[in-house]
């Protein structure tokens, strides 16, 4: 292969992965301060309106044209209804989202950061949001377990854009959120034994990325890591997370959330 063919086809590569990405914070935002916190607000008394004190929440990190097929929200968290302390010191109640992000100097690690819906929504390309609300009994267990600091014991702080939840080799914002999930719902943090569960009842995203691309991409990006996957590439979406509690009976609803329209049912 020449030089020039090679390095075409080496930033295809790159760019066709980097769409998969979502769980950055970025201070750099594409729409106006007052809209983005106005969004968040809607989302917020939508999310309250509908008893969600527990929920899934997901966000466009990339243009939507840009992404996989059957990859709708490129970066997933747990919104919780909590007390929050404001910068002056004033107590007042809302979502705290529970999320799982990249390292800003070391993308190939994730941290957990707390953050708000404002600020959740803040480097979006698209004002657009996943809602899940899972049946109040769920939503109780999810808290439990967040209140337990289930969310540090199954973090693995191996960064992957395109980590393979059945195994935690590595791990992305995605499949912490299901980790999480299933640590609530079957009531341990052992990581065994929270992977067999998965494989026995969790469908992963089928990822239509050509090999070629995913060797690439791997062997030029740590944070996009292929040897934790035999096979066709399949990973956690916010769709296979709020289909699989629909599956279970586990859902009490779903939607997506636009400026342009209060709410579309999925």
């Amino acid at each position: 292969m020449g030089i020039k063919r090679y390095a075409i086809y080496l930033t295809i590569a790159l760019q066709s992965m980097s769409v998969v990405a979502g769980s950055e914070r970025s201070s750099e935002h594409h729409f106006e301060p007052s809209e983005i916190a106005q969004f968040a607000k809607h989302v917020e008394k939508y999310s309250a309106a509908h008893r969600a004190h527990v929920f899934i929440i997901g966000r466009v990190g990339q243009p939507s044209h840009t992404l996989p097929e059957g990859v709708e929200f490129t970066h997933v968290a747990i919104a919780v209804y909590s007390q929050i302390t404001t910068n002056n010191g004033e107590k007042r109640y809302g979502y705290a989202i529970h999320n799982l992000y990249q390292q800003a100097n070391n993308p190939a690690k994730s941290e957990l950061v707390i953050d708000y819906p404002t600020d959740f929504f803040w480097s979006v390309k698209e004002l657009k949001a996943g809602i899940a609300i899972p049946k109040l009994s769920v939503q109780k267990q999810i808290l439990e377990a967040i209140n337990n600091g289930v969310a540090e014991q199954v973090h693995n702080p191996k960064y992957s854009l395109i980590a393979n939840p059945y195994n935690n080799q590595r791990q992305n914002c995605t499949e912490h959120t299901l980790n999480v999930i299933n640590a609530a719902l079957y009531k341990t943090s052992d990581m065994a034994q929270l992977k067999a569960n998965t494989k026995a009842y969790f469908n992963a995203q089928p990822l239509p990325v050509s090999r070629f691309k995913l060797f690439f991409g791997s062997v030029f990006k740590d944070e996009i890591y292929r040897k934790d996957h035999s096979g066709r590439v399949r990973i956690a979406t916010f769709t296979s997370i709020r289909d699989y509690l629909e599956q279970y009976d586990l859902l009490a609803h779903s939607t997506v959330i636009t400026p342009k329209q209060s709410s579309e049912e999925i």
